[in-house]
């Protein structure tokens, strides 16, 4: 196996771990044990005197 050959399999694995990953957290999500925190950070993003 030549060097850019080992390489391009060592991104090929990066890559593959990455979504991977990213597959599995989306499918183990489970959003009704999950605090939303839209409502804790709106009132905090918008100027005084706006709520």
């Amino acid at each position: 196996m030549t060097p850019t050959q080992r390489t391009l399999l060592a991104i090929f694995a990066f890559v593959a771990l990455i979504l991977g990953s990213f597959i599995w957290f989306i499918a183990t999500w489970d959003a009704k044990s999950e605090k939303s925190i839209t409502r804790i950070i709106a009132p905090l993003a918008l100027p005084e005197g706006t709520v």
